[in-house]
């Protein structure tokens, strides 16, 4: 199973084959009381299995969000500069590239993840909030409602992953990527033609659009790739990356919405 989410990919896809059940010991003429033992005793967890669960998953990225919350209000609260927002966005460019591509899964690494991310998120949403009183809370509420309707569209069945699907995704994030690479130039171009950037023939408009709908769409990969790695059976500590990957694609999808936002708020 390969993942379109290079963060999942470490592990679907290219990873050594997980240990068989041992039918060696399972005899047809095990005593009936044993074999109700064995149906009446609780289920194995992750640590006795050595498996992830979604139990596990759940954990981890309420964990992360939980870093990166507390880590946002500091900053948000500590009215930190434009220098501060700059250092959480190069450390956690680097720890995410880190996190991304290594074969090993490094919990503490993935946290200070969160938490770099908190100090440049918390710090870029009081700047906007500054600007647009209000936003915030209004993005924060479309972020979660859209992750909520997605995830109710995926697990009802109503949306499916297939390869289609997938490379339909990958090809819109390519172009959206080269839209968003020429408007920079148009924006730079324009600067004192009366463009101002995301404004050039509303290109900025149908990039924030573009920027929501992809991200949302990206989540149902993401469930789907989580979903994957469950069944596959792959290490209770690939918990850590299957959050990580999911909290990459939130907080892109935030950003987008609060962008969305600003932008329908320019008079």
């Amino acid at each position: 199973m390969q993942s379109s989410n290079p963060v999942f990919g470490r592990v679907v896809g290219n990873r050594p084959g997980y240990a068989a059940m041992d039918t060696s010991v399972i005899t047809t003429a095990a005593p009936a009381q044993t074999l109700e033992e064995i149906y009446n005793a609780p289920s194995a967890s992750s640590l006795q299995t050595g498996r992830m669960t979604i139990d596990d998953v759940v954990t981890r990225t309420g964990l992360l969000f939980a870093i990166l919350v507390t880590a946002g209000g500091f900053a948000w609260y500590s009215n930190f500069g434009t220098p501060v927002m700059f250092i959480g966005m190069i450390g956690a460019f680097i720890l995410g590239m880190v996190n991304t591509f290594s074969k090993r899964v490094q919990p503490v690494l993935v946290m200070a993840y969160a938490g770099l991310e908190g100090l440049a998120l918390g710090v870029l949403s009081h700047v906007y909030e500054s600007t647009y009183p209000g936003i915030v809370s209004q993005a924060l509420i479309g972020t979660i409602a859209a992750f909520v309707g997605v995830l109710i569209a995926y697990k009802s069945g109503k949306v499916r992953v297939t390869p289609r699907f997938t490379k339909v995704m990958m090809g819109a994030l390519v172009g959206y990527m080269v839209l968003g690479l020429g408007s920079m130039i148009a924006a730079l171009a324009g600067v004192g033609h009366g463009y101002g950037l995301y404004g050039v023939s509303g290109l900025g408009l149908l990039l924030a659009v573009g920027g929501v709908a992809i991200a949302s769409f990206f989540l149902i990969l993401d469930f789907d790739q989580v979903e994957k790695m469950i069944k596959a059976g792959v290490p209770h500590n690939e918990a850590w990356r299957a959050g990580f990957g999911l909290m990459v694609t939130v907080v892109w999808l935030y950003l987008e919405i609060l962008r969305l936002l600003s932008i329908l708020r320019r008079d």
